[in-house]
């Protein structure tokens, strides 16, 4: 980061293929569309190198563009209100598996995931998507989202039971 506020464009080059997918990622799940999110990851990038002079030291870097690419999908979601469609033509990432039927099996069941998703309230979602999608632990939930750890815990067991009550014919399966 000290390197980026210096004007180094290759530091800033490592920042972005560092954070790319995974902020790509965190839209995509939140919004639902592929080129939405790809909109949503340009922008922080763009929001990041407009206010790298703003960004507390103090903070974790991860934390903060977290919450800037949040903000950005939440924001895109209320400009368009948008909440429930999903692309049905949107290309999913294939899962490795065995063969052509596992490959398939697994798509059709992200799918599945993903749509279920998009029943839930933003804040729902947002809540999944940095624990389950991006691997983040429930301190940085915290930090991300500006809540107390336990208020994280609480709120991600009501989104997952919501979520869960959307796939309950998927536990037969």
């Amino acid at each position: 980061m000290e390197s980026c506020r210096r004007g180094d464009h290759a530091a800033f080059a490592v920042l972005v293929a560092r954070y790319q997918r995974p902020l790509f990622n965190a839209a995509y799940r939140v919004l639902g569309n592929i080129d939405d999110a790809a909109d949503v990851t340009q922008a922080v990038f763009l929001k990041i190198a407009q206010r790298i002079d703003e960004y507390d030291s103090r903070s974790k870097f991860f934390s903060w563009i977290y919450r800037i690419t949040l903000n950005e999908a939440i924001d895109l979601l209320r400009r368009y209100r948008r909440e429930e469609p999903l692309d049905e033509d949107a290309d999913l990432p294939a899962a490795e598996g065995d063969g052509p039927e596992s490959r398939y099996y697994h798509a059709q069941i992200a799918d599945r995931i993903q749509r279920a998703l998009m029943r839930l309230k933003v804040d729902d979602r947002a809540l999944l998507t940095l624990k389950h999608f991006s691997g983040c632990s429930y301190r940085e939930i915290g930090e991300i989202l500006e809540l107390e750890e336990k208020t994280v815990k609480s709120r991600l067991f009501e989104a997952r039971q919501r979520l869960a009550a959307l796939l309950q014919d998927l536990k037969t399966t």
